[in-house]
């Protein structure tokens, strides 16, 4: 059975995909601010050209994110094991925090965590102290991993489905395919000197979310995660599937990358 329209839309242009992902954050924190709530939100670094539009809009609209609690999904691992110094031009928490820096101070939301392979549990004391996960955001991996939830797959065998589903926050080997994909993307296509490794939430995490919205505009490289996401069945070898069940989530691509898809 395929899955319905109304969880796929497509836009023009990535543009267009930054912009609505820039909207949709913004809505959800002013509907949060005029309830008196405070937003739990899981925030990527890829898809990142949301973060500026939102930084000039706030700036504009004086929108505070002071009452945004934030969870950054991962960050790339030294082949150690150690997280990549932060200004290394691959780091994630760079991104994030130059973002913060954009901001105007009085603007800036003063709780945010990113998971750290040495203090394991500390993505599962801040929900627990700051509140569940109202929404996730997120990108499309090359084999449709969300978040680095690479499919746990090796010669010997794999997770079951449900052990998965059920995943922590974790250390993981990087699959040669993302480490490929990502060299190309963001490192001139260089591959001696890429993280082997990374620090990643879990699925456990993302699926607790009430609402999970994705977005893509990677062209045939996310294809046939989205074909597997839109014809199913659920599969830790393309770990996008196991959204298939939530009860909110959303997809936004672009018109490059809806070509050749049955929707």
């Amino acid at each position: 059975m395929l899955v319905s329209k109304e969880r796929i839309s497509i836009l023009p242009e990535p543009k267009d995909l930054y912009q609505n992902l820039s909207d949709a954050f913004i809505d959800e924190v002013e509907q949060h601010t005029q309830r008196g709530n405070g937003l739990t939100v899981i925030l990527p670094i890829g898809p990142v050209g949301q973060y500026p539009l939102i930084a000039e809009r706030c700036n504009k609209e004086k929108i505070s994110l002071k009452n945004v609690r934030v969870v950054l999904m991962d960050e790339y691992l030294d082949w150690q094991g150690r997280p990549i110094p932060v200004d290394h031009k691959l780091s994630f928490r760079k991104v994030f925090e130059s973002f913060l820096r954009k901001l105007n101070p009085e603007l800036r939301p003063e709780h945010w965590v990113i998971p750290d392979p040495f203090e394991i549990k500390r993505i599962d004391d801040f929900i627990a102290k700051h509140g569940e996960i109202d929404i996730c955001y997120g990108g499309i991996g090359v084999q449709g991993h969300i978040a680095f939830n690479e499919p746990p797959v090796t010669r010997y065998g794999t997770v079951p489905l449900e052990e998965f589903r059920s995943s922590e926050t974790r250390v993981v080997a990087l699959a040669p395919e993302t480490v490929t994909i990502n060299a190309l993307r963001g490192n001139d296509g260089s591959l001696a000197d890429f993280p082997t490794m990374a620090v990643t939430i879990g699925m456990k995490h993302i699926l607790s979310a009430r609402r999970i919205r994705l977005f893509a505009d990677g062209g045939s490289r996310q294809r046939e995660a989205l074909r597997r996401f839109i014809e199913g069945p659920e599969t830790v070898y393309f770990p996008i599937t196991l959204l298939r069940s939530h009860p909110d989530v959303k997809i936004f691509i672009d018109k490059n990358t809806a070509e050749g898809l049955t929707l």
